[in-house]
């Protein structure tokens, strides 16, 4: 059959440029989106496709043969007062990549989305959201990752929660939401993503928290 193909929009970012080597290491051909002039900033071990995220016809005639699209595009560093950014790119960058993930016959869709529901980011969570409703409507086979926060280099700062985690987990009215909102390790995030590229979803299958901590 040849080699895995995947297609990645998102290469550049903190998980994707960490995704590229592992996937490449699987024997896996990564294309990975990336705009122009940021061809360096990409990772070795994937080539490069020139193009503009938030409109699929910028990108979608170098998707095939890819039977694979990982879609990690993302406003960095989140906070309430990204709101607007929020629906003007990681909302867009989504349409645009179902889009084009239909047109070229796509057969597994992985979305890196956010947990949920949750007391905090609300209109993240909401643009989250819809951009799951479109992979629902779309009838794609998909598998759609929902971390909260992910731990590792540059954001280690939510250790100090851990204690309030363990905490929270021992009472019956406070458990689910503590373990669904939970500390994912960066370790963890990439083995789920690589599970998810080497088992594809048949339908939608969605990896909570206590489901990419497994791994």
């Amino acid at each position: 059959m040849g080699r895995h193909v995947v297609f990645i929009t998102g290469g550049t970012g903190y998980i994707g440029s960490r995704l590229i080597p592992l996937l490449a290491l699987r024997d896996c051909e990564v294309r990975a989106l990336v705009r122009q002039g940021s061809e360096s900033k990409l990772p070795s071990g994937c080539t490069s496709v020139i193009g503009n995220a938030l409109d699929e016809n910028a990108f979608v005639e170098h998707i095939s043969p890819a039977r694979t699209f990982i879609q990690l595009v993302g406003v960095p560093h989140p906070k309430p007062s990204k709101a607007a950014q929020f629906r003007a790119i990681d909302l867009v960058s989504m349409r645009a990549s179902v889009k084009a993930a239909i047109e070229t016959k796509i057969s597994h869709f992985i979305y890196l989305s956010v947990a949920q529901p949750a007391p905090v980011m609300q209109e993240y969570v909401q643009v989250r959201a819809e951009a799951e409703s479109l992979l629902r409507k779309s009838g794609l086979n998909s598998t759609i990752l929902r971390p909260w926060y992910v731990l590792g280099p540059g954001h280690r700062w939510p250790y100090l929660l851990a204690p309030v985690y363990w905490f929270l987990e021992r009472f019956p009215q406070t458990r689910e939401s503590a373990r669904r909102l939970g500390l994912v390790t960066l370790r963890q995030m990439l083995a789920a993503l690589v599970h998810a590229v080497e088992h594809p979803a048949a339908g939608i299958c969605t990896l909570e928290v206590p489901q990419i901590c497994s791994f």
